[in-house]
């Protein structure tokens, strides 16, 4: 089960690497949304964003602390980070709460608030590296352990 959902997180956050990598140095503004080439690229990299951030939330991190009999039922999402914290494989649980907060902000669309879509691209292409950086460190400790 561990196995899968490394496989699925890396699966997501491969296709979104691919859009960060073509967007990351363009300059995110509301003139981008002129652009439907851009669009269409930013839309991709923004679901596979949404789509990395909650598949890791609802089901990796609750498989790698199954695998090391620290989850129980009744674990909210924040008791998940906190003792994957104690565990060293999440930094700071906080920050993660504030990527969900950014996946808020990128689920509106863009005709009502592209200012603030325009925030939540940037806030997540620089999120993005991080939460790729977490899914790493949890395969590593995975590996680590003998769970892969």
């Amino acid at each position: 089960m561990l196995k899968d959902a490394v496989k699925t997180s890396y699966l997501h956050y491969e296709r979104a690497l691919a859009n960060y990598e073509e967007i990351k140095d363009w300059k995110i503004n509301e003139e981008l949304f002129a652009d439907k080439e851009k669009v269409k690229t930013t839309d991709a990299f923004i679901f596979r964003f949404i789509k990395l951030q909650d598949y890791m939330g609802e089901t990796l991190f609750k498989r790698i602390l199954e695998s090391v009999g620290e989850y129980k039922d009744s674990m909210s999402l924040l008791d998940m980070l906190d003792s994957l914290e104690k565990l060293k494989i999440v930094e700071n649980a906080e920050e993660w709460m504030k990527f969900r907060k950014i996946r808020n902000i990128l689920t509106h669309e863009y005709p009502d608030n592209s200012d603030q879509i325009t925030v939540g691209i940037i806030a997540a292409l620089k999120s993005f590296v991080v939460i790729g950086d977490i899914l790493k460190s949890i395969e590593k400790y995975a590996r680590s352990k003998n769970l892969l």
